[in-house]
């Protein structure tokens, strides 16, 4: 069992060494102190020796942030993110990656696992099973030192044991502050360094999950954070200003351009960018530790933008996420994937592979480390995305059948009167589309397929990228719909999807 260091904001040229056990083991660590008088910090520290036995890994994910909103991935808006786009610059991207399932805590769940959600327990907010082992205690079994930065409440709650720090968002402005990125981050790797071992850092922002940066919902947050809570560690949420101009902001064209969208577009753009700003704060944290040549970075979103037609939901814009992976040495820097489907669920195997350590029993998804390679790897042509939403007393299960081209969608809650709700449907652009939809048939038609669905949907992604023609019914794609069935049901069957008798009594009625 790990002891957390208990650390408050720090100054990282203010350091002294403590002594602490971790895991039964007294080793020196590095305790960050605050200091008035300890002046300037230096231009960066000494570096340290890196572990030689085997790499580090530093996870760096961020919340809520669409695949596209990456320069690299095709932002619109130019100089977006200019820390994401180096780091792909040195390592691997990925086009043709998603996570598995779009709500933060279930999809953290598939990664610290690499099983499906129904495979873990964790459907949704649940927690993962006693009996299903996790990526951070395979680590720790290791030797590796670990740790987690915000999110704590989503990643592995009910196992706050396993982890040797952990860094509540609270301590870093609710995950939204890149100078307390910086700073924690170098003082875990201290620690690390000083204890001699390999690391696990999940460094997790919570930008650009709402509230958005500069928007009225964060100033109203930040007000009752003010008045409800202890700021000896932080807390609040930092003072942005809003760095786009809404009239000039691009719309995606799954959603319509109406003012209010275009104002929570510039807000949720300026969240990306202060996303950017913390990557890159925790990458010039690793820099400055010297550690960085013997560490794996993987940089990833949870999932899509949270608004209609993307989070909570199947679209590719639901699930399809930027996907970074810098290997010194290994991966050739630049290096773009377009040819291989990689998953949530690969998440864990793959780190495991990387590190030469044993998979995780029971894991669904397997370890693309040929791909980082260089080489082809078979069985990459597909991946499975699922949805399990609960809003009392509605259920709302979908899964999808992504390829490089088209996805297959099946919402097994679609009966043509249960009406659809949940977390993309907050703020400003729902309301927009409901009040433009009395004027507008096409935002009126928009709204009515949001709310009700059909039982299937069918697009073609490089024809029509924001799912706005569905082919389910189209005679010409039913050979296609044929083999996306197939490819569900064996999924479905192989898993042991809870879905599974419903799936098969629709496919019944159909065939």
């Amino acid at each position: 069992m790990g002891v957390r260091v208990g650390v408050a904001r720090v100054d990282p040229s203010c350091w002294e060494a403590a002594a602490w056990a971790r895991r039964g083991r007294l080793a020196a660590a590095a305790l960050m102190l605050v200091s008035t008088a300890c002046g300037a910090p230096p231009e960066a520290p000494e570096p340290f020796s890196p572990v030689e036995t085997s790499f580090s890994v530093l996870l760096i994910t961020v919340d809520d942030m669409n695949w596209d909103s990456v320069g690299v991935y095709g932002a619109a808006i130019p100089d977006l993110t200019p820390n994401i786009d180096a780091l792909a610059a040195e390592g691997m991207r990925f086009e043709q990656a998603h996570v598995t399932i779009a709500i933060c805590q279930p999809t953290r769940a598939v990664w610290m696992t690499g099983r499906y959600p129904h495979r873990s327990g964790a459907f949704g907010f649940e927690e993962i099973r006693p009996d299903v082992p996790t990526l951070v205690e395979a680590l720790g079994d290791a030797g590796y030192y670990t740790g987690v930065m915000a999110k704590t409440g989503h990643v592995l709650p009910s196992r706050p044991e396993i982890w040797d720090e952990v860094v509540p968002a609270r301590e870093l402005e609710n995950g939204r502050s890149p100078e307390l990125y910086y700073e924690r981050t170098l003082n875990f790797l201290l620690n690390a360094d000083s204890a001699g071992e390999p690391f696990f850092l999940m460094a997790n922002s919570q930008d650009p999950h709402r509230p958005f940066a500069a928007s009225a919902t964060e100033a109203a947050a930040r007000v009752t954070d003010a008045e409800s809570t202890n700021h000896q560690y932080g807390g609040g949420f930092p003072e942005t200003e809003l760095a786009f101009d809404p009239s000039e902001i691009p719309v995606p064209g799954f959603l319509p351009d109406l003012p209010d969208v275009r104002r929570e577009l510039a807000e949720y753009y300026t969240s990306v960018r202060r996303a950017d700003e913390t990557t890159g704060a925790i990458l010039r944290a690793l820099d400055d530790s010297g550690l960085a040549e013997r560490t794996i970075v993987m940089f990833l979103s949870d999932h899509g933008i949270a608004v209609p037609f993307a989070k909570t939901n199947v679209w590719m814009h639901s699930t399809r996420t930027p996907w970074i992976v810098r290997w010194p040495g290994v991966v050739t820097p630049g290096a773009v994937d377009t040819r291989h489907l990689v998953s949530g669920v690969d998440l864990a195997p793959t780190l495991l592979d990387l590190l030469g350590l044993p998979p995780l029993p029971g894991a669904d998804g397997r370890p693309f480390t040929p791909v980082l390679r260089g080489e082809a790897q078979d069985g990459r042509d597909v991946v499975f995305t699922h949805m399990n939403v609960t809003i009392a007393p509605e259920w709302f299960p979908m899964r999808a059948v992504n390829d490089r081209q088209f996805g297959y969608i099946y919402n097994a809650w679609a009966d043509g009167e249960t009406e659809f709700f949940n977390n993309s449907m907050r703020g400003l652009t729902f309301p927009a589309m409901q009040a433009a939809a009395a004027d507008d048939p096409a935002i009126a038609t928009r709204v009515e397929h949001l709310l009700f669905r059909t039982t299937e949907e069918l697009y073609d992604h490089a024809a029509d990228p924001d799912a706005l023609d569905n082919l389910a019914g189209d005679p010409a794609q039913a050979e296609r719909i044929e083999r996306s069935r197939e490819l569900l049901l064996e999924h479905m069957r192989a898993t042991d999807d809870p879905e599974l008798d419903e799936y098969e009594r629709f496919l019944a009625t159909v065939r």
